[in-house]
């Protein structure tokens, strides 16, 4: 990198629950710059997630944010050639890259989903990541295990 980094920008807080992670994920989940259309889609799938759910004690903001945290992988496989041979290295994860990894995974594997509405599945994948089930999850599991059973090449490690 011969340019100095660019410098991380504030986000606003969405205006319904005042957070900065879900500006960020609306802002990942949104098309063509159709901002308004993501926050209704995101605020829909919370409206439906609390109607759902089972447990009364947590909201469904709190839902989302557990079955977010589900979804965070702790380690990830990174290419690299060493002698002519390309190696799995396992490395860990920056609390960032975490973050926006377990929202890319929860959005694509939400659209993936074959309910009606967009919210709808999005609902329905939280509420699967929630209780440690569903495709994103799956996606998390995998990816430790590559990790795990590349663990013997984690010397190569720059």
């Amino acid at each position: 990198m011969r340019k100095k980094q660019a410098k991380k920008r504030p986000l606003l807080p969405d205006p319904k629950f005042n957070d900065q992670l879900v500006t960020r994920f609306v802002n990942m989940m949104m098309y063509d710059g159709k901002k308004s259309v993501a926050f209704k889609i995101f605020y829909d799938a919370i409206a439906i997630v609390e109607e759902k759910k089972q447990d009364e004690e947590k909201s469904a903001l709190e839902t989302w944010k557990d079955a977010l945290s589900n979804v965070m992988p702790h380690v990830e496989v990174r290419s690299r050639r060493v002698g002519g041979a390309t190696f799995q290295i396992p490395n860990q994860i920056r609390p960032d890259r975490k973050i926006s990894t377990a929202m890319r995974w929860l959005i694509s594997y939400s659209r993936k989903r074959n309910e009606k509405s967009m919210a709808q599945r999005l609902a329905a994948e939280v509420l699967a990541a929630a209780k440690e089930e569903g495709a994103a999850v799956k996606k998390r599991m995998d990816t430790h295990k590559m990790a795990e059973a590349n663990k013997a090449f984690s010397h190569f490690r720059f």
